[in-house]
């Protein structure tokens, strides 16, 4: 049995870590174009994109894609830097606690593949016909 007051959740490289997992896990035509996408990890999102996403509660955002999609992508377009999913720890720590039935890192797993999906070109209607984690 484990002795919960000496352990600790693990820090924001911990969660980056798992992330990097995800992305080698995935099929190789998806790993490719995956790989031009920067994992960022931060405890909660920023207060502004809250409010710009009309989101009360930072716990209810565990990712975030920031970028253009590669299906809307132009050879004109100037870079802005990398594309980027966003995880957020805090809430990521939350939602595991308050699940249960999945390890951590099924939960950042999923997190960055649907975040991923956005990067692809996919809605979030497109996303939830094939994936029912959310239910």
């Amino acid at each position: 049995m484990s002795d919960w007051n000496t352990l600790k959740a693990p820090d924001e490289a911990g969660i980056e870590a798992m992330a990097q997992a995800a992305l080698q896990a995935l099929p190789a035509e998806f790993r490719a174009l995956a790989q031009e996408v920067a994992i960022r990890v931060a405890d909660f999102a920023p207060e502004d994109l809250l409010d710009e996403m009309q989101i009360d509660d930072p716990f209810d955002l565990t990712g975030l894609y920031e970028g253009i999609p590669v299906t809307e992508k132009s050879v004109s377009d100037q870079p802005q830097g990398p594309d980027i999913v966003w995880l957020f720890r805090r809430p990521l720590l939350d939602e595991w606690a308050a699940r249960g039935n999945v390890s951590l890192g099924e939960l950042v797993n999923h997190v960055v593949t649907h975040e991923l999906a956005h990067h692809f070109g996919w809605s979030d209607e497109q996303i939830a016909q094939i994936d029912r984690w959310w239910e």
